[in-house]
């Protein structure tokens, strides 16, 4: 999905918010990057396939 080099880190890495942002809406509180994940205002997460992370959730320590 990603052309940047280096790639950005994949929607199930630790570091998925350092993506690209690819579209931003501000006023409606939500941002896309480039690996997939929606970002919002409030610091939660939508994943790719479709799993929600809310703001300050260790979800992918206790996934893994």
């Amino acid at each position: 999905m990603c052309e940047h080099h280096p790639q950005c880190p994949p929607a199930d890495a630790p570091e998925r918010d350092s993506a690209r942002l690819v579209a931003f809406h501000p006023e409606q509180g939500w941002g896309l990057l480039c690996n997939g994940v929606v970002i919002f205002d409030d610091a939660g997460e939508l994943l790719p396939d479709g799993r929600s992370v809310s703001a300050g959730s260790d979800y992918l320590a206790r996934a893994a």
